[in-house]
Order: C-alpha cells, then structure tokens, then sequence
C-alpha cells in the first residue's frame, strides 16, 4: 500500500500559494491563465507540427514531440490547481490528492531531465557523426531511449512517494507552496523524515549530475567537432544546438538554483517565483524556444494559417 495505515484517518492540507498577497490574486489569476493557455497550445501545436511534416519525421523532432508531452503534463499537474487556488479561499486538498500530484510531478520532471540529456547525445551523433546518424540514430533506439527515460521517472517517483508518505501525517497541515513540493511534505511528517529526505537528496544529485554529465561530455565533444570544420560550418552546426542550448540552461540553472543553493539565501517568495519558473514558465517557452529558430517549423505553421485563411 502506498499509504500507511497511520494516514488512513484522513489528513488534509492547505497550499497557501500566494494567499499571503491579497491585492495580487487577480492579477497573477489573469498572468498564469495566459502562460498556461500558451503552454497548452504552444506544446499541443508542436506536437501536431511534428506529426503532420514529413520533413520533421527524425530522431530530433521525435525527441522533442515527447518533450512538448512532458511539458504539457506536468504543467497540467501545477498550473489548474493554482488558478483555483488564486480565486477560491478553501485551499485544501486531501492526502490522496497530494499523493497523486507529488507522484506525477516527480515523473515528469525526472522524465524530461532526461529527454533533454538524450537530446544532447542526438546532436553529438548528428554532429560528430553525420555520416552514421541515421543508422546510430535508429527507431529502435530512439524508442529505447524515451522509454528508458520515462521507466526512470517513473521508478524514481515510486520510491520517492512510497517513502514520502509513509510517514505521518496528522489532521490540517499547512504547505506554504502552490503545489505539493518535493522538499515540504517531508518537513510537515510526525515521524522521522530522515530516510525519506535522504533518499531525495541522493536521487536529485543522481539524476542532475548524471544527466548533465551526459550534457557536459555531449557537448564538449561537440564544439571540438565543429572548431575543426571550415568556419563556414560553423555557424550551421552551432546553430542546430542552440535551441537546445537554451533550453537545457533555463531548465538545469532554475533547478540548481531552487535546490542547490542554501535554504538560507532563498527567501520563500523568492523560491515560489523561481518554481513558478520551472513548473509554468519553462513548459510555456520550450516551443517558443524550438519554433522560433526552425525554418521546417516556422515554414509547416504559416501552411497551416494560410489554409485556415483560404478555406
């Protein structure tokens, strides 16, 4: 069972958001609506771009529609509660409720960690390889990868919730956050959160390490590779990385930032914005990142508006 026997007697708990201001509930109703609405439709736009253009059907557009799906769920997971949330007094939601979005969540960060580390193989094989990238690249692989980096979130997302909440909780706690976060839920427990903290401890270095290790060594490679073309090629080939680049540094930098830097120089405010940033913001600008620099993509989106137009 997930749950343990001392949770059955019905804990509840309250996600203070922004309730702290007031005057501002309407206005960041009206902000986020329109992040969200964008990530809704930037990421489900991608993905049928990707589908519909024979000329995106590779191992890089297969990678990023499974990215756009990440970003898509696990925003979905944050983004609805806290719009409730800024209009609604009652904030509560139940264990059970807390449990399935901590688990959902925690799968897909972890999910898309990793997608973004296979993206930056993809282009060390394109890159350093040319000549074998559709044979190194294969479907079979491609699915391997994106299969192996969801069993990993999901695995990851198992360990973490089992131990999360076999702890204890007791009546009405109060999670001065938006969502129910990794690192709170473990600090409000009536038992002892040791093992289950240092299980996240050693799972998120696990996973951020290894995952920009992957990064760091795909890339380093890579800028040797090109340093050795004409200079002609060099803007070409970098140009294929650099929305990548983007988006692994927005990603990896928020991340480091909420949970590497020492609780004690991050205010609560300040470590709401920066989640705010990676569980809304980031979903929102990864198809703006990867659509804005892409001819194919700029090229299959003006298709589509002028048959709308004409039709």
């Amino acid at each position: 069972m997930l749950l343990s026997e001392r949770n059955k007697s019905g804990a509840t708990f309250a996600l203070l958001g922004f309730s702290d201001y007031p005057e501002l509930q309407v206005p960041l109703f009206l902000v986020f609506l329109a992040v969200y609405s964008i990530t809704v439709v930037g990421n489900l736009g991608m993905i049928v771009i990707i589908k519909i253009n024979p000329k995106l059907h590779n191992p890089m557009y297969f990678f990023l529609s499974y990215l756009s799906f990440v970003d898509l769920c696990y925003s979905s997971i944050v983004a609805p509660e806290m719009l409730v949330n800024l209009l609604v007094e009652d904030r509560t939601i139940s264990l059970l409720g807390c449990v399935v979005q901590f688990f959902l969540f925690c799968t897909f960060v972890v999910t898309e960690s990793f997608l973004l580390a296979v993206m930056a193989y993809d282009r060390f094989v394109a890159i350093c390889n040319p000549l074998l990238y559709t044979v190194a690249m294969s479907q079979r692989l491609c699915v391997m990868l994106v299969v192996e980096s969801y069993a990993w979130g999901v695995v990851c997302s198992l360990i973490l919730t089992y131990s999360t909440f076999q702890l204890s909780f007791h009546g009405f706690n109060t999670i001065s956050h938006f969502f129910c976060e990794f690192f709170s839920l473990p600090s409000l427990s009536c038992s002892d959160a040791s093992l289950s903290q240092l299980l996240l401890f050693i799972f998120a270095t696990f996973n951020e390490v290894s995952t920009l290790l992957i990064i760091l060594t795909s890339y380093v490679f890579i800028v040797v590779t090109v340093l050795k073309m004409h200079s002609a090629s060099h803007y070409k080939a970098f140009a294929t990385c650099a929305s990548h680049l983007t988006a692994i540094t927005i990603f990896h930098d928020t991340i480091l930032f909420l949970y590497c830097v020492p609780n004690s120089k991050n205010s609560m405010r300040t470590f709401k914005v920066a989640s705010v940033f990676y569980t809304v913001v980031i979903s929102m600008l990864n198809p703006l990142i990867y659509s804005l620099r892409n001819k194919d993509v700029k090229n299959t989106v003006s298709k589509i508006m002028d048959t709308k137009v004409f039709h």
